[in-house]
């Protein structure tokens, strides 16, 4: 199936200044991102950074006895692999594909050579790190303070905030291992917020039906991740 895509959905993409973005884009390589697919494991070397355009890339801590928990989410705002430009080439953490779609993967020398040049890419990929640093820290807080509807709340918001739409294909198992949860407990939570009007859910689908009265009940978690972002990154149509 032929993909209809243009790069400049992913955000980071659209703001790269055009000699860059010429640069980059013969080296840009398309991806279909299916559900459950792992971008890199925990402590593997990473060969590529990616760009999801209308996927969602959730960046998992996994235990040793398998569990996990989620600990940012990223979406056509970002870039997948940070730990690459920043030295580091390898992460404890595991990406895994949240929200099917596609997105595009650069090599990793590619990322590191724009980098090291100092000019606009290195200012944007830190601003870009600091928001997601931001996010990581306001998740653990959140998931140790906060009750189970509103991190469920928080999640989803930040879900559709890198979404063009208001559905989320997303089933209870996915949810309990991103919030590090039982299944009973995301049941419990997400059967609070469509009694309430603010979601339905049906097998593997979530609709959002009311976004305000989500930003309502959530936590303040969401807002100061959400400030921080637009704060931080410029405008899609920037240059």
């Amino acid at each position: 199936m032929k993909l209809h895509t243009d790069p400049k959905q992913n955000h980071l993409l659209a703001c790269i200044p055009s000699d860059v973005f010429a640069r980059l884009l013969p080296k840009l390589e398309l991806l279909e991102m299916p559900l459950g697919k792992v971008l890199y494991e925990s402590g593997g070397i990473q060969d590529y950074v990616y760009f999801p355009a209308n996927a969602i890339i959730s960046l998992l801590y996994v235990l040793e006895d398998g569990g996990s928990a989620e600990i940012a989410v990223v979406g056509n705002e970002g870039i997948v692999g940070v730990s690459l430009f920043m030295g580091g080439e390898s992460t404890p953490s595991r990406a895994v594909v949240q929200s099917a779609g596609f997105g595009y993967r650069l090599p990793a020398a590619s990322i590191k050579e724009e980098f090291n040049k100092a000019g606009p890419v290195l200012h944007l990929l830190l601003r870009y790190t600091q928001a997601l640093i931001t996010q990581m820290s306001q998740t653990a807080v959140c998931n140790r303070h906060h009750t189970l509807d509103k991190q469920l709340c928080r999640w989803l918001l930040l879900s559709l905030d890198r979404l063009t739409g208001l559905d989320l294909i997303m089933t209870q198992e996915l949810i309990a291992n991103m919030l590090g949860v039982r299944r009973e407990g995301v049941t419990e939570a997400a059967l609070k917020l469509q009694n309430a009007g603010l979601i339905s859910y049906t097998r593997g689908h979530i609709k959002v039906l009311d976004r305000l009265g989500l930003e309502k009940r959530t936590c303040e978690c969401y807002m100061v991740v959400k400030k921080e972002y637009d704060r931080l990154l410029p405008e899609k149509n920037a240059t």
